[in-house]
């Protein structure tokens, strides 16, 4: 039995998620997972809802003054987010 074109099994299974429609959903549900890694316990206790819909994260927060602080910092957290997930899911947070 001879080798046709071997390939590794993580292209494989990238390539069928790809072609099923799921790879944008599965990144969404990933960078929502990140969240608390990426901000932390404290942030995260604050956090009420995310939400993704068109490219933009929508976060509800407890506390005004987190949702001012975090506004401030919207470019770099939406560039930690998505490196997190190792792909660009969003290019925009709302904070309310």
């Amino acid at each position: 039995m001879q080798r046709r074109k071997a390939e590794q099994v993580g292209d494989v299974v990238h390539q069928i998620l790809r072609q099923q429609g799921l790879e944008a959903p599965l990144n969404e549900f990933r960078l929502i997972e990140s969240w608390a890694k990426v901000l932390g316990p404290v942030v995260e206790r604050y956090t009420r809802d995310l939400v993704i819909r068109n490219q933009t994260l929508y976060v509800k927060l407890s506390s005004p003054a987190l949702r001012q602080e975090l506004l401030m910092q919207r470019k770099e957290l939406v560039a930690r987010l998505n490196a997190a997930v190792g792909a660009q899911v969003i290019a925009n947070i709302v904070f309310s």
